[in-house]
């Protein structure tokens, strides 16, 4: 073996690594930037957001297709930010990891489906859980509103040039307004030839909701006609077990919410589906969400994501967080929009714009004359509007942005406008313009890092790092002395392949440098230092067995490396398991650990051996006080006294 020829291998990976690291691809700025590695959020300062994928019908995981047309989608609303090199990333089989540096904000809306539907709003009911303990009255007439005061009101008055607007609101109050725009160009519905502008004050009507004696009112269509998934039905069975059978039939015999006060002993039947989670909630027909006063908004607006997505579909959804919407089919969807974009309308005030695409605009048109005209008198009067015209509801992902009467046949681009900041206005437009997720997904957990912090936890982990290195040093050249030399150059080269490393991964796989990976480069000391030990205890029994030191270099090189090769391969299975089962910064443990675990390998077989090589050849590795092995050294010292005293004695 010629230790010569390691040594120059080893100086190769050196030059081509580091040529790499100051030349490589991504490699700019001064030399002092070249040789700056990629840190973690946890070390400058940002946010970290970890979504996992959900599927509310079969629990799979998405496939790979979807999760990347996903982790495009969500980058593309991330970069609209403004933010320089946000970093959107896909962990596993259901995992995005959304990191921002060097801003802290809230990235959950990045993550949301941005299903957008456009459906008739069928019926009202109150979804404050008010309405689940009637109180005696002569009319015994439920109250839209969980306060008892006015019921939702629509304003909606035409201008002074008779020109239908689409302009309506649907709060209890004047001030908690949200509102959709639409300027109609005329119609086979009715309407002015030209847009005028919306009126900034009519007058309300306030809606009852109440049963209605005409058998149309109800409407014909049901969600129970479109087949349902098994999985689905399986999660209502359970349901139907925890409420029980009794409250089971009484929620679907139910023809209405108004129900209850023909029979108050509904009241006490119907109990049970108060204590339902979201997910139990999401599953029930849409009628049952709807009549059963038990289910209240908070439980379905706590409803897992794309819950009420299905087109096809009737859903109920609520509106202010108190106001329950049975609403229809939805016949424009956010497929159908070109483009949105945050603007100022003529008070001054952030809305969105909708442009629709050709086929959209053809939908939307014949959605408003369908409203305008309540077609198969679908609505019920109490979902109607002031000028007895059926209202169309925005449902974003499994909220009601908004709901205004529809006052003509609209051929035109409509805007979503509302109490919008511009922050508000620009974030939903983003998030419409770039269409919605083919995946449904919940946030796991968000991370805000100062950057005072961060710095902070730079000079703690690198603190750390030295501290460790230090001790392991200066226990080498106590115990071993001129075997401590070779500890000190492994360790340093070590480190020195590790920081090119860092930096080479960070500008090609955007590996980030975290406070775990330090922590995993901490823990990988300690396997270098058992590498260590290993080598040398070998030399040290090899030398007590009889050998001389330059023949005992080999010998223990040969028996240490099996035990090296075991324990530096245990600790890398380790580091590759923890890798593949974890997400997060636990990865980037796994990551820096396997990484050094790996490099050390590389300097134990073309540094550590043939350096002991070239220092067996020296004097001083002969010496005991020098080289480290003066207690076995004596020992080979002994074998020259007589061996057979009695025979001298003889």
């Amino acid at each position: 073996m010629r230790p010569g020829r390691q040594l120059a291998v080893l100086g190769a990976i050196f030059v081509v690594l580091y040529l790499l690291v100051f030349f490589g691809g991504g490699a700019s700025g001064s030399w002092q930037d070249r040789l700056e590695p990629k840190l973690g959020l946890d070390l400058v300062g940002g946010t970290r957001l970890t979504l996992e994928a959900t599927n509310t019908v079969d629990g799979q995981a998405p496939t790979a297709e979807n999760l990347e047309e996903a982790r495009q989608i969500i980058e593309s609303r991330v970069n609209a930010f403004g933010v320089a090199e946000a970093e959107v990333v896909t962990e596993g089989d259901r995992n995005i990891v959304i990191s921002l540096p060097g801003e802290n904000r809230d990235l959950t809306e990045v993550g949301s489906a941005a299903e957008l539907r456009f459906r008739k709003v069928l019926q009202i009911a109150d979804g404050s859980g008010a309405a689940a303990n009637p109180a005696p009255s002569p009319t015994d007439t439920p109250s839209a509103t969980p306060s008892g005061s006015a019921a939702p009101s629509d304003s909606a008055a035409p201008s002074d040039s008779a020109s239908p607007s689409a302009t309506g609101s649907a709060s209890p109050t004047p001030s908690s307004s949200v509102q959709v725009t639409a300027s109609p160009t005329g119609g086979a519905g009715g309407g002015a030839a030209a847009p005028t502008e919306t009126p900034t004050a009519s007058p309300s009507v306030t809606p009852t909701p109440s049963a209605s004696s005409s058998p149309s009112a109800t409407p014909a269509a049901s969600d129970s006609a479109t087949p349902v998934p098994a999985s689905v039905e399986e999660q209502r069975r359970a349901v139907e077990q925890k409420v029980g059978a009794a409250a089971w039939e009484a929620a679907n015999a139910l023809q209405s919410p108004n129900d209850l006060t023909t029979d108050p002993s509904l009241v006490e039947k119907l109990k049970p589906f108060a204590s339902l989670t979201d997910r139990e909630v999401a599953v029930l027909p849409a009628q049952v969400q709807f009549n059963v006063p038990q289910i209240t908004c908070a439980q379905l607006d706590a409803r897992p994501p794309a819950s009420i997505s299905a087109v096809d579909q009737q859903v109920v959804a609520c509106e202010f967080g108190g106001i329950k919407y049975l609403l229809d089919q939805a016949k424009v969807v956010g497929t159908d929009i070109n483009d949105a974009n945050a603007v100022l309308d003529q008070t001054s005030q952030w809305v969105v714009s909708l442009d629709f695409t050709n086929s959209g605009q053809e939908k939307w048109t014949a959605l408003t004359r369908e409203a305008f005209n309540n077609e198969g008198a679908a609505c019920d009067p109490s979902a109607l509007g002031d000028s007895g015209n059926c209202r169309v509801a925005v449902v974003l992902d499994n909220e009601v942005v908004s709901s205004p009467e529809i006052l003509g046949v609209l051929t035109s681009n409509s805007q979503i406008t509302g109490n919008f900041t511009q922050q508000d206005a620009s974030d939903l437009a983003s998030t419409l313009r770039y269409g919605a997720l083919p995946v449904t997904f919940e946030p796991q957990a968000q991370q805000n890092v100062t950057a005072t912090l961060g710095a902070s936890h730079l000079r703690a982990g690198l603190l750390a790092a030295g501290i460790g290195m230090l001790l392991v040093i200066i226990y080498s050249f106590f115990y071993y002395r001129l075997l401590g030399s070779v500890i000190f150059l492994s360790l340093v080269l070590s480190a020195l392949l590790v920081f090119g490393a860092l930096v080479v991964l960070g500008r090609q796989i955007g590996f980030t440098l975290t406070l775990a990976g330090i922590a995993g480069m901490i823990v990988s000391l300690g396997v270098a230092a058992d590498s260590f030990v290993i080598y040398f205890e070998r030399l040290k029994d090899e030398i007590r067995e009889g050998r001389s030191p330059r023949s005992a270099v080999s010998r223990a090189w040969v028996r240490a490396r099996r035990t090296i090769i075991s324990a530096n391969a245990i600790t890398l299975m380790s580091a590759v398991v923890l890798y593949i089962v974890s997400v997060g910064v636990v990865k980037g443990f796994a990551f820096a650990l396997g990484l050094a675990t790996i490099l050390d390998l590389v300097v134990v077989f073309l540094f550590r051996h043939p350096i002991m090589t070239m220092f067996a050849r020296t004097r001083a590795f002969l010496s005991p006080r020098v080289s480290g092995l003066g207690r076995a050294l004596p020992a080979r010292a002994k074998p020259a006294q007589p061996r057979n005293p009695r025979s001298k004695e003889a």
